[in-house]
């Protein structure tokens, strides 16, 4: 018992330890690496957020608004790489989880199976609550902003 719970008390030590970088890194990649998809056309949710436009009475601008939403998120993920950007990305972050989670909602026929059973893109849009628990866990690492 006693090489469990030495390894256990390591590997807490080690998560503290690494814990910030490792998040920061996670949300770039993810971020970045979506985002870049979206601009160079090989997204595979391409027709979510194109059809979710259309949807929206916005299909006119389509394409501009689904530029622009990967390259906030190209931005979002260079952001989380700076611990003194943390604020300025996770504000960000906060309005595009707001606009990239309102399908679940807004455009139902697009993601949901049936009630509470999403398909892969509605899972898609799900796991985004993974990705605001990480970015939680930087905010909670933040120092508050003391007046001078």
């Amino acid at each position: 018992m006693v090489p469990i719970r030495r390894f256990d008390s390591a590997f807490i030590i080690f998560a503290k330890r690494h814990y910030q970088w490792i998040a920061r890194a996670s949300l770039f990649v993810i971020f970045f690496y979506f985002g870049f998809l979206k601009l160079v056309g090989l997204s595979p949710a391409d027709d979510l957020a194109l059809g979710f436009a259309a949807h929206m009475g916005m299909g006119a601008y389509a394409m501009e608004l689904f530029y622009a939403l990967a390259v906030i998120e190209c931005v979002i993920g260079v952001l989380m790489l700076f611990p003194k950007l943390t604020r300025a990305a996770i504000g960000i972050m906060l309005l595009h989880m707001i606009l990239v989670c309102s399908p679940l909602v807004l455009y139902a026929e697009a993601v949901w199976i049936r009630p509470l059973v999403p398909n892969l893109e509605g899972q898609y849009i799900i796991k985004n609550a993974a990705l605001v628990a990480l970015a939680l866990g930087l905010v909670a690492a933040t120092r508050p902003l003391t007046k001078k």
